[in-house]
């Protein structure tokens, strides 16, 4: 076989068995999904998945298995074989020996080669107690049992490129954490949830959530295992939807910029607070996995050293787009692809000024819910919109701080794997070359957010187009009257003024 078409990547993850954590997570899926598509003889694949809302691990591995993530291997002839390579195992990070019976500790033990620990509490307003035990906590738990497997090649822990928040030039290297993690721990069991949220502020300090903080603690926790694990921390910045696969455009939550379009799609959101010059760090779900498969290889496939390798996973920065040029593209799409669904014309846009996005969201996001819930309270139905634009205006806030501020990383590890890989490597595990950012792309995402978020059908698409004229028109015609009115509140001020004027020189 001609070397360029061989894949060296593939053959290492022959025969691995692969334990992983989080899997039913975004990032999680499509991980499950590309190794058992794109390496056909991996072994076995562990994922551990939690009781959760009245279902069982067995239901909630059922309703994974159902995700349309996966429908190229259901289509394949041996779909059926190569889901069995899949072992659910009934645990949660939370406990000891992740919850697990002793036969499936031993087990894996045993077996296991790599690991993947994806799980992890995502939300940025968790109280800091819950995000320290599972973030932090958890962590400890899958340390606390990895580090006795016996076969172990590779431990893969997934970070953020934002948890050293005070470093806005971060390199491909471990920083300090602001505060012991076992200290840290110990703490949020034993102190009074009242006291430790007034603490809260004392200790995140330069980190804008407890998300953030928590990364960076488990960050300094993981690298206390240095010695007794080959590990790898990865760390992508603001994970968006898929850019090629396994399907195009897909995404199955409303997180970070999702949120956005979703929101500004519907005319909900009017206007944002950004930096329209900062480059818009985002990374396709998929570029994202490729990366965290690359770099677990790269470690896994050479001979095991007392050294943490750290890799960004961030956007190819000569070509990433600004948030306004990628604010701007999706508004474009908005009117391509419309959802069926609107509050209002889409419009708005950002604003570098804060003060001035504060008076433009009183005016057109506040003041428009308060009226909406007042006119159904009147007709006897349940308000709704003041709650969904508080829920709005957390998401802005939290986006807020990572849209106005300038973030450089480093990431010429993964980008010396890539140029090293065989031309069938680069094809399977490709990687953004400057070819992500662009409006092909941004209409994926907008179709995907459609479909797999709200769950609108590309079918939907004319006649949501034809809503989307009636909403401009009557958008037009709205902002009509509210001029009018502004110049009759204008001229009616002028002759009051120049009749009291008048009046006083008579």
């Amino acid at each position: 076989m001609d070397k360029s078409q061989q894949s060296p990547v593939t053959e290492w993850y022959s025969g691995q068995k692969i334990f992983v954590t989080g899997a039913t997570g975004f990032m999680g899926k499509i991980l499950i999904e590309k190794l058992l598509r794109c390496c056909p003889d991996v072994s076995t694949v562990y994922i551990l998945i939690r009781n959760k809302k009245g279902r069982n691990s067995s239901e909630r591995l059922e309703d994974f298995l159902n995700s349309p993530v996966f429908d190229k291997i259901r289509d394949q002839p041996d779909g059926e074989k190569i889901f069995s390579k899949l072992k659910c195992l009934n645990g949660d990070i939370s406990y000891t020996n992740l919850h697990l019976t002793d036969d499936e500790v031993h087990e894996l033990e045993k077996n296991v080669t790599a690991v993947f620990h994806m799980a992890a509490n995502v939300r940025f307003d968790q109280p800091l107690k819950n995000a320290v035990m599972l973030n932090t906590g958890g962590t400890l738990n899958v340390l606390e049992l990895v580090h006795r497997f016996k076969k172990l090649k590779v431990f893969v822990h997934t970070s953020t490129s934002y948890c050293h928040c005070n470093e806005n030039n971060l390199e491909e290297k471990l920083y300090p954490a602001p505060h012991n993690p076992r200290y840290i721990l110990d703490l949020v069991k034993w102190m009074d949830e009242d006291l430790l949220k007034s603490l809260t502020p004392k200790l995140l300090a330069n980190s804008p959530n407890t998300y953030a903080y928590t990364k960076c603690l488990t960050e300094q926790l993981v690298s206390e295992y240095e010695s007794k694990l080959p590990i790898v921390i990865c760390r992508p910045s603001i994970v968006t939807a898929a850019w090629k696969e396994p399907i195009p455009g897909w995404v199955d939550n409303l997180n970070g910029p999702t949120g956005i379009i979703v929101g500004a799609g519907k005319g909900l959101i009017r206007s944002m607070y950004c930096n329209s010059e900062y480059i818009a760090d985002i990374v396709p779900v998929d570029i994202s996995v490729n990366s965290l498969l690359l770099a677990a290889w790269q470690v896994g496939s050479r001979p095991s050293k007392a050294k943490i390798d750290v890799f960004h996973v961030v956007a190819y920065h000569r070509t990433a787009l600004s948030w306004g040029n990628a604010l701007e593209m999706g508004r474009k799409q908005f009117f391509k692809n419309p959802f069926s669904v609107c509050l209002w014309y889409p419009g708005g846009n950002i604003k570098s000024s804060y003060f001035e996005h504060v008076v433009t969201a009183f005016f057109f996001h506040t003041v428009p819910a308060y009226l909406v819930d007042f006119i159904m309270r009147i007709t006897f139905n349940k308000p709704f919109l003041v709650d969904v634009h508080k829920r709005i205006k957390h998401g802005l806030d939290v986006l807020t701080y990572y849209t106005t501020r300038p973030w450089y990383f480093s990431n010429e590890k993964l980008q010396r794997i890539y140029d090293g890989l065989s031309e069938r490597d680069k094809e399977l595990f490709y990687q953004d070359k400057g070819q992500v950012m662009n409006e092909e792309y941004m209409a994926c995402y907008i179709l995907g957010a459609r479909k797999y978020c709200i769950h609108e059908e590309p079918e939907t698409i004319p006649r949501a187009r034809k809503i989307m004229w009636r909403l401009y028109y009557l958008d037009l015609f709205t902002n009509v009257i509210l001029v009018l009115l502004m110049l009759w509140s204008f001229y009616l001020l002028v002759i009051t003024v120049s009749g009291d004027v008048g009046a006083t020189i008579s």
